[in-house]
C-alpha cells in the first residue's frame, strides 16, 4: 500500500510539472507569434537619425565648417581717434588738430589663402571622424542586436529542451508504472527538469541585458519593447583579401583623415614659410584743425620678420611644421599597416566562424538529432540507459546553442570587418 501511495504521489508531481512547463512552452509560442519581427535595416537607419554621440559628431563637424570663412577673412579694420590740444575745458570741438583714421592690416598674399585650406583640412579631418563614428556605431548595433538574437535563441532552445526534456518524463514513468523501468530514472528526469528551471532566470536576465543595450544604441529608453531579431544568412564571404585592402584605402574614414592629416601639416608648413615675407597695414586719415585748413592723409605700414632677431623665431616655426608633416605622414603609414593587419586577423576569424557554423549545420547537428532519436528509442525498447538518453539530450542541447554562438560570433567578426573598411559586404546593410 505504501509503495502504491507513494508511486500515485510521484506522478501527481511529475503531471503537476509537466503541465506548468507546457502552460509556459505555450506562453512563449504565443508571444514569438505575437512579436513583429526587428528588422535590422531599421534600426540602422534609426540609428544613424536618431543617435546622440552622430549628433554631436555633426554639430562638431558643423563648428569646424565655420572656421573656413573666418580664417579666410581679413582682421577688423581699426577706426582711430587723435585730439591735439584741446583747451583744458575738454572741448574737443577746440581742439587745435583733430584726426579720424581708419586702418586696415593685410597679410602678404596668399597667407590667407593658405590659412583657409588649413582650416578646410580641419573640417574634413571632422567629415571623417563624423564618418568614422557611422561605422562604428553600425557595427555596435550589428553586435547588440546577434547578442539579442542569441539570448532569444537560449530562451527559445530552453524551452524546446523542456518540453523535450517533458516527453522524456512521461517515457520514464510510463515505464515504471508498467514496471519496466527503475524509480531512479524518473528521479534523474525530474532532477533535471528541476535544473533546466534553474536555468530560466540566467537566461531571461541575459535576454533582458542584451535588450536594454540594444534600445541604448538606439537611443531609447532601456525597457522598450523589442521585436524578435532575425536569423543571420550564412553566406559566404568570398572577397579576396586584395580587394578588402583596395577597399579600405578607398572607403575607411581613418585612413582618409591621416591622408587629410598630411595635406593640413603641408599646408601649415607652406603658411610659416611664408612667415618669412611681411605683412602691411594701410591707413587712410582726415585731418581737421581749428582755424585752419583741413586735409587728408594715408600712410602704409609693414612688419619687418627679416630682422636678425625675428628671423630665428621663424625658423623655429618652419622646423615645427616640417616635424608636424613627417609625424602625419608616419601616423598616416601607421594607419595603413594597422588596417591590413587588422583585415587579415578579422578576415581569417569570420572564415574561422563561418566554417565552425557551417560544420555544425551540415554534419554535428544532424549526427546529434539521429543519437537522440536512437537513444530515445532504444530506451523505449529497453536496450538503452536513461543515463544516455539524457547524456545525448544535452549534447544535443550543447550542439544547437553552439551552432547559433557560432553565427553571432561570425557577425560580431563581419562587424568589426566592415567598420575596418569602411564598407559594407554581403550586399548587407
Amino acid at each position: 500500500m505504501t509503495r502504491s501511495i507513494w508511486i500515485l504521489l510521484l506522478a501527481i508531481t511529475v503531471l503537476s510539472m509537466n503541465f506548468a512547463t507546457g502552460g509556459r512552452h505555450v506562453v512563449h509560442a504565443v508571444d514569438q507569434i505575437a512579436q513583429p519581427t526587428l528588422a535590422l535595416p531599421d534600426l540602422i537607419r534609426e540609428t544613424l537619425e536618431r543617435n546622440p554621440e552622430l549628433v554631436a559628431a555633426r554639430k562638431q563637424w558643423e563648428a569646424f565648417s565655420h572656421r573656413i570663412v573666418q580664417a579666410r577673412s581679413l582682421d577688423d579694420p581699426t577706426l582711430s581717434v587723435h585730439l591735439w590740444n584741446f583747451p583744458q575745458t575738454f572741448n574737443v570741438t577746440r581742439a587745435d588738430n583733430s584726426i579720424f583714421g581708419l586702418s586696415q592690416n593685410f597679410p602678404f598674399p596668399g597667407k590667407l589663402a593658405l590659412k583657409g585650406e588649413v582650416a578646410s583640412r580641419s573640417a574634413e579631418i571632422t567629415e571623417q571622424a563624423l564618418h568614422g563614428k557611422e561605422r562604428e556605431l553600425v557595427a555596435r548595433l550589428k553586435q547588440a542586436y546577434y547578442d539579442l538574437f542569441l539570448a532569444h535563441k537560449a530562451i527559445q532552445l530552453h524551452h524546446e529542451q523542456v518540453e523535450l526534456l517533458r516527453q522524456f518524463v512521461e517515457i520514464t514513468n510510463a515505464k515504471f508504472r508498467t514496471g519496466k523501468g527503475a524509480q531512479a530514472d524518473v528521479l534523474k528526469a525530474q532532477v533535471e527538469l528541476s535544473l533546466l528551471h534553474q536555468q530560466r532566470p540566467v537566461l531571461e536576465q541575459r535576454h533582458e541585458t542584451a535588450a536594454a543595450l540594444l534600445n541604448t544604441v538606439l537611443d531609447r529608453d532601456p525597457l522598450s519593447p523589442l521585436g524578435i531579431p532575425q536569423e543571420p544568412p550564412l553566406i559566404p564571404l568570398d572577397t579576396a583579401i586584395g580587394d578588402l585592402h583596395r577597399l579600405a584605402l578607398n572607403a575607411r574614414p581613418e585612413l582618409k583623415a591621416a591622408e587629410l592629416a598630411v595635406q593640413q601639416s603641408e599646408q601649415s608648413r607652406a603658411l610659416a614659410q611664408r612667415q618669412y615675407y611681411p605683412d602691411f597695414n594701410v591707413t587712410f586719415q582726415r585731418f581737421q584743425n581749428f582755424q585752419a585748413n583741413d586735409g587728408f592723409g594715408a600712410y602704409v605700414a609693414m612688419t619687418v620678420p627679416f630682422a636678425f632677431w625675428a628671423k630665428p623665431k621663424h625658423d623655429a616655426g618652419v622646423q615645427e611644421a616640417a616635424a608636424s608633416v613627417a609625424a602625419a605622414r608616419a601616423q598616416q603609414h601607421t594607419v595603413e599597416n594597422l588596417t591590413r593587419f587588422q583585415i587579415n586577423d578579422l578576415l581569417a576569424k569570420v572564415r574561422a566562424s563561418e566554417q565552425v557554423a557551417r560544420l555544425y549545420h551540415t554534419t554535428i547537428l544532424p549526427q546529434a538529432l539521429q543519437n537522440l532519436e536512437a537513444a530515445r528509442a532504444g530506451y523505449r525498447a529497453g536496450k538503452g540507459g536513461f543515463l544516455d538518453l539524457i547524456d545525448t539530450q544535452r549534447a544535443w542541447r550543447g550542439f544547437q546553442y553552439e551552432y547559433y554562438r557560432a553565427l553571432v560570433e561570425r557577425e560580431h567578426r563581419l562587424a568589426e570587418l566592415e567598420q575596418v573598411i569602411g564598407a559594407d559586404l554581403n550586399g548587407k546593410s
